[in-house]
């Protein structure tokens, strides 16, 4: 429970807020833990457009436009993929009008030579 104090984690495992504090520090330097994150409800994401963007990449401007888009708050998740595109973004925007600038956004980097984009309608199911 990433809300849970040291205190409050300390006490449920009978160690000291030291100890927990030690151990924590080892597992988020060892990378086991890599960050504590939040996990939006369906109701705000229900809010919000969602759409998957297929990213043409030129080949020397890879990793340099990797590093752009993560730095767009947007873009919920990239993954590299195989076939005509190289990346797919998954991207929230909370109406049209912003999405459509986010997608110039990404279309601009230097480093992107094509996107197509699937706003995504409904939602039938989720893991």
């Amino acid at each position: 429970n990433a809300r849970a104090s040291i205190s409050d984690l300390a006490r449920a495992l009978n160690l000291s807020r030291s100890t927990v504090q030690s151990r924590m520090l080892k597992l988020e330097e060892s990378g086991v833990i890599k960050g504590y994150s939040v996990d939006y409800g369906d109701a705000y994401l229900n809010q919000m457009v969602s759409a998957h963007v297929s990213i043409k990449v030129k080949q020397k401007l890879t990793t340099k436009t990797n590093i752009e888009l993560k730095q767009i708050d947007a873009i919920s998740q990239l993954y590299a993929i195989s076939g005509e595109f190289d990346l797919i973004a998954v991207v929230q925007a909370q109406n049209l009008e912003k999405l459509s600038h986010l997608l110039d956004d990404i279309g601009n980097l230097d480093g992107v030579e094509r996107t197509t984009s699937s706003v995504i309608l409904e939602t039938k199911f989720k893991r």
